[in-house]
C-alpha cells in the first residue's frame, strides 16, 4: 500500500471542518435550549454530589464542573466551550501547526463536555460518531508537522514513521462498522419498506428536514426507487468488506461508491454535518499516489517487468474482475433484476427471506471480526518491519516507545469497538471475548466507541406526521406558530441548512411519531412559549418580528398533528399538501392544572432560581457582546460565512505559497545542504524508517528530488 500522509492531513483537516461546523451550529442554539430561560436549562444536569472532584470529573466527565470558578453558569460555559471548540477547531484546518494531538483532545474533550449536559437535544448518532472520530484524531495527528523531519532516504516515504499508519486504520475500521451496520439493520428491523425495495419512495418526504430537490427525487419512477434502494444494500453491506482489500484500485472502487452515496443524500436531505463526517472518514481509503497527481507521473519510462511481478499484476487483474463479477451476479440473484425492454424499466424483487438474511449474518459477522483482525495483524507487521529500518540505537529507541505505545491504543480501540460492532447479531456479541467487555464498561461514557444503524425502519408509510403550533388569546381564534425550517407553509420550498442542524426542529420530528408524553422536552417548549421568553422565540424564528406573538405572548397554545404530503407535479405554488389527524397537544395557558401536572411528572418545573453569577465579570460581559454582536445572523448564514471565509483564506494561502518558498532563507539553505548528497542522507536514513522499495512512491521521491 502506498503512504497515507496526504489522507492523514485531509482526515485531520476534515475533523477539524466538522468540528467547527457542530460547535458553531450548537453555539446559535445554547440560549433557547439550555439557558435559564431555555427548553431544558443545562444548570439542572449538573449537581454536586458530595464525591471528589476526580471522580465525579470521571463519572460524568465535562469541563463544565470548573464554569462556577470562573463565575459563569452552566450556560455560558457552555457557550464559551462552543466558542472556543470552534475557534480552535478553525486554527486546526487553516494551520498545520494546530494539527496537533493536544488541540484534537481539547476539541474532543470540550465536544464530550457539551454532551453530557446535551440531554435529548445531543442524542443523535452523529454526535456520538463526531466524538469517536474526534478521539481517532488525537492518535492519527503527529507530534511533529512532517516538514520538520529530514527527508526520508531513497526508498523511503517522506517524513514516514513506524507508527504513523497504526490509528490510521482505526479510521477504516470505524468506516467499515458504519457503513456495514447501518446496511444490516435496515434487514433486521423487518421494516416492509426495506424489504419491499420501496423505502425511497417514502424517504425523501417523510425525512426530517429535506431540500428542493427531495421533491424531484421524490417523482422519480418507482421502479428506479426500488433500483436505488438495491444500490444502497450493495454500498452498505457487499462494498464494506473492500476497505479491507490487499488491491488497491478495489479500495479506490469502495471509495467512490461511498462519495457518491453520500453526496446523493447531501443533495436530498438536511443531515448537517453527518454525510460530511462520513465523507472525512472515507479518506481512510486513499492514499498518496491518488491524491498526489503529480504531473508526468502517467509519462514514466516503461522498464521490463520480471516475471513474477508480472504474474502477480495479472493474478491481481484477475481477483479484481473476479469481485466485480460476484458482486453484479450477487445483485442480480438476490434482488431478481430483470431488464424489461419493452417498458424500458429494470424490475427487482427480494429473493431471499428474513430468516436466510439471520443465518447468514450469523455465518459473516465472526468473519468480519476475523477480517478486523487480520488486517490490523497486517498493519502491526508492517510497523515492525519498519522499525526495523530505523539506524541508529537512540532512535530505535525511540521508535520502539512511540511503536509501542500507539499499538496497545491501536488493539485496545479495536477491542472496544467489537463490544457496539456485534450489537446488531447478539449470537456473536455473546461469543466475544469478556475482556472486551469489561474494557468497554469501564470507557463506555467517554463514548470511545459506538454502535451505529441509520434509517433502520422507514416511517411516515402513511404520510408525513408533522405537529403544528398554534397559540390564541381568546382560546377561539388561532393562529399557527411556523417552524424557520421544518415543514407547515404548505407554500414555503424545503430549505438548505447543511451543516447546521436545528435541533428543536429534529426533535420536533421525533415528536411527531408518537404522543406528547414520549417526549417531555414539548411540555417545556409550551411552557417557554406561553411565557414569551425571546431565546425560544429565536429557535422558532430567528427574526423575532416575524413571530406572530412578538409583541404578546399568547393566552393559550396547543399544538395540531397532520400528515403531510409532497405536492404533485402541476400544483402551482404548492410544495405540499396536507391533512389533519388529532389533537397532539390540548389547548393550556399558564397556571392551567394540566399545565402544571405534566411539568410536575416529567420535573420541569423550577423549583429553585439560577444561581446568581456575577454579570460584571470580564469574561460574561465579553461572552454576553458577542452574543449580541452575533445574534441578528441565521445559523445556516454563520455557517455559510465561516465557509466563505475559509476559501478566501485558503486561496490567500495557495497563492502566497511560491512565493513563500521562494523567498524563504530557511528554504534556501536546506536546498543548498542537500545539493551535494542527493543520494547519500545518512542522517535521514537514521531518522526515518525505510519501507521496502514500492513503485507507488517512486514519482513523490523525484518531486521531492526536484524541490
Amino acid at each position: 500500500m502506498a503512504g497515507s500522509r496526504l489522507p492523514r492531513r485531509l482526515f485531520l483537516q476534515g475533523v477539524a471542518a466538522v468540528f467547527m461546523f457542530a460547535f458553531a451550529s450548537l453555539y446559535s442554539q445554547i440560549p433557547g435550549l439550555y439557558g435559564p430561560e431555555g427548553i431544558l436549562p443545562a444548570r439542572k444536569t449538573l449537581r454536586p454530589q458530595g464525591k471528589g472532584r476526580w471522580q465525579q470529573l470521571w463519572e460524568t466527565p465535562t469541563l463544565l464542573w470548573e464554569a462556577p470558578r470562573l463565575g459563569l453558569d452552566t450556560a455560558q460555559g457552555l457557550e464559551l466551550l462552543s466558542l472556543l471548540g470552534a475557534l480552535l477547531a478553525l486554527g486546526a484546518l487553516l494551520l498545520s501547526p494546530l494539527r496537533h494531538p493536544v488541540v484534537y483532545l481539547l476539541l474532543w474533550a470540550a465536544y464530550l463536555s457539551a454532551c453530557q449536559v446535551g440531554q435529548v437535544f445531543l442524542y443523535f448518532q452523529w454526535d456520538s460518531l463526531l466524538l469517536e472520530t474526534g478521539f481517532l484524531a488525537v492518535l492519527v495527528a503527529p507530534l511533529r508537522p512532517a516538514s520538520h523531519r529530514k527527508q526520508a532516504p531513497q526508498g523511503g516515504r517522506a517524513g514516514a514513521l513506524p507508527h504513523e499508519d497504526l490509528p490510521f486504520w482505526l479510521v477504516r475500521w470505524l468506516l467499515f462498522r458504519l457503513m456495514f451496520a447501518s446496511g444490516v439493520v435496515k434487514l433486521t428491523s423487518r421494516c416492509p419498506a426495506w424489504w419491499g425495495l420501496t423505502a425511497l419512495t417514502y424517504h425523501y418526504e417523510t425525512q426530517c428536514l429535506p431540500t428542493p430537490a427531495a421533491w424531484f427525487a421524490h417523482h422519480l419512477p418507482v421502479w428506479l426507487h426500488k433500483l436505488s434502494v438495491v444500490a444502497t444494500f450493495l454500498i452498505e453491506i457487499a462494498v464494506p468488506p473492500l476497505f479491507f482489500a490487499p488491491i488497491r484500485r478495489l479500495r479506490l472502487a469502495a471509495f467512490y461508491s461511498q462519495v457518491l452515496l453520500q453526496v446523493l443524500i447531501i443533495i436530498t436531505g438536511n443531515y448537517n454535518f453527518f454525510n460530511l463526517m462520513t465523507l472525512v472518514l472515507t479518506t481512510a481509503l486513499l492514499d498518496d499516489q491518488h491524491l498526489a497527481a503529480e504531473p508526468g507521473h502517467g509519462s514514466r519510462k516503461k522498464t521490463t517487468t520480471s516475471w513474477p511481478k508480472a504474474l502477480l499484476a495479472t493474478l491481481s487483474l484477475l481477483l479484481e474482475l473476479a469481485v466485480y463479477g460476484l458482486l453484479a451476479y450477487g445483485t442480480v440473484h438476490y434482488f431478481g433484476l430483470e431488464v424489461d425492454w419493452q417498458q424500458r424499466t429494470i424490475h427487482s424483487r427480494t429473493t431471499f427471506t428474513f430468516h436466510q438474511f439471520s443465518q447468514w449474518l450469523k455465518t459473516l459477522m465472526l468473519p468480519t471480526v476475523w477480517l478486523g483482525v487480520a488486517s490490523l495483524a497486517w498493519e502491526l507487521l508492517s510497523a515492525l518491519w519498519r522499525w526495523t529500518q530505523v539506524r541508529g540505537w537512540l532512535r530505535k529507541f525511540s521508535a520502539a516507545v512511540k511503536l509501542s505505545l500507539v499499538s496497545t491504543a491501536t488493539v485496545a480501540l479495536f477491542l472496544i469497538s467489537l463490544v457496539p460492532y456485534s450489537y446488531v447479531e447478539p449470537g456473536t456479541h455473546g461469543r466475544l471475548w469478556t475482556g472486551a467487555h469489561r474494557l468497554f464498561g469501564a470507557v463506555e461514557h467517554l463514548q470511545l466507541a459506538n454502535s451505529y444503524g441509520l434509517f433502520r425502519r422507514m416511517t411516515g408509510l402513511g404520510g408525513r406526521p408533522e405537529v403544528v403550533l398554534e397559540g390564541s388569546y381568546d382560546g377561539h381564534h388561532w393562529m399557527e406558530i411556523e417552524f424557520m425550517y421544518k415543514p407547515g407553509n404548505l407554500s414555503r420550498p424545503p430549505p438548505v441548512v447543511v451543516p447546521h442542524q436545528p435541533r428543536l426542529d429534529w426533535q420536533m420530528w421525533f415528536a411527531a411519531l408518537g404522543p406528547h408524553t414520549h417526549s417531555p422536552w414539548f411540555t417545556s417548549l409550551v411552557l417557554r412559549l406561553l411565557q414569551g421568553k425571546e431565546p425560544v422565540i429565536r429557535l422558532i424564528q430567528s427574526q423575532v418580528a416575524r413571530y406572530p406573538f412578538h409583541k404578546q405572548p399568547p393566552t393559550y397554545v396547543r399544538a395540531q398533528r397532520y400528515k403531510y404530503w409532497f405536492s404533485q407535479p402541476g400544483e402551482q405554488g404548492q410544495w405540499w399538501r396536507r391533512q389533519w389527524v388529532e389533537e397532539f397537544f390540548p389547548p393550556v395557558s399558564l397556571g392551567d392544572p394540566t399545565l402544571e401536572t405534566l411539568l410536575r411528572q416529567f420535573g420541569l418545573q423550577d423549583k429553585s432560581p439560577p444561581r446568581a453569577r456575577s454579570a460584571n465579570s470580564t469574561l460574561a460581559q465579553a461572552l454576553h457582546w458577542t452574543r449580541t454582536q452575533l445574534s441578528p445572523l441565521e445559523a445556516p448564514a454563520l455557517l455559510w460565512g465561516l465557509l466563505v471565509a475559509i476559501g478566501a483564506v485558503r486561496v490567500v494561502q495557495a497563492l502566497l505559497a511560491p512565493w513563500s518558498l521562494r523567498s524563504s532563507p530557511l528554504a534556501l539553505a536546506s536546498g543548498e545542504k542537500r545539493r551535494p548528497a542527493p543520494h547519500k542522507d545518512s542522517g535521514a536514513a537514521s531518522e526515518q524508517a525505510t519501507p521496502a522499495p514500492n513503485p507507488c512512491t517512486s514519482s513523490s521521491r523525484t518531486a521531492r528530488r526536484k524541490k
